[in-house]
């Protein structure tokens, strides 16, 4: 079962750190890492050289919400890919709880959240040795970044309209309960509540990795957060890919 919304109260213990302008929030995190003494959130409110997984840009119009949550997870370091899943979950909670609304969102392996199938979020795990990671967060609130193809904002398409510090209000307390979820019941319990929110479940995919593409039906995901995908040379397990959808 999934966490029971008990407050939107700020995370015991959990820092809050709001920056003016930074480069990167997941860089700021890897700076402090070696003197933080507990879990912190990362905010900026200009982030000039964001980026997303393998090294690609991630632009960040003013408004928009740019974090990083540092943490030292405890568990088998296999379950450290895992807290993708977690950051994903607590992004969907809070984002229907700023609009009211859930039926335009839904979640795309292996980081992304969408609304009205268009890409609002993105989510960049980093390790940044000694155990800790880095698990960077950015919302198009109020932008679509320019030139990047699908992308949509919160603000065009629900007319919402939330700063990032209110933004981080909801997402922190989301997140210290999904997480909270993961170190007690392990993940069939974030797997299964990921699923029931999972875009294009069921559905022809097609996932493109380095030196190949495999397209098939969109079966879930594995215990290990794999992507479940049924080809006509059979069923598939990728670790890591991104991922496309057919036209409908």
């Amino acid at each position: 079962m999934p966490p029971t919304r008990l407050s939107t109260e700020w995370p015991a213990g959990t820092g809050r750190i709001v920056l003016p302008e930074i480069d990167s929030t997941n860089a700021e995190a890897a700076r402090r890492a070696r003197e933080a003494t507990g879990p912190a959130w990362i905010l900026a409110l200009r982030q000039t050289q964001g980026r997303g997984r393998r090294g690609r840009v991630w632009h960040d119009p003013a408004g928009n919400f740019a974090a990083t949550y540092l943490s030292r997870p405890e568990g088998p370091r296999a379950q450290v890919a895992l807290h993708s899943f977690v950051a994903a979950l607590a992004l969907h909670e809070a984002l229907v709880a700023a609009t009211g609304r859930a039926e335009p969102f839904a979640l795309k392996w292996p980081n992304d959240v969408l609304l009205n199938g268009g890409k609002l979020a993105g989510i960049l795990l980093e390790g940044l040795g000694d155990g800790h990671l880095a698990i960077g967060i950015g919302v198009n609130l109020r932008h679509a970044p320019e030139g990047e193809a699908g992308a949509v904002s919160l603000m065009s398409e629900t007319g919402c309209a939330i700063a990032p510090e209110a933004f981080l209000d909801l997402l922190a307390p989301a997140h210290a309960r999904w997480t909270a979820l993961l170190a007690r019941q392990g993940f069939a319990p974030i797997r299964a509540a990921w699923l029931a929110r999972a875009a294009r479940l069921g559905e022809t995919i097609t996932a493109r990795m380095m030196q190949r593409a495999e397209t098939g039906i969109f079966e879930g995901i594995d215990p290990t957060g794999a992507l479940l995908l049924r080809t006509p040379q059979g069923r598939m397990a990728l670790a890591a890919a991104d991922v496309y959808f057919a036209a409908r």
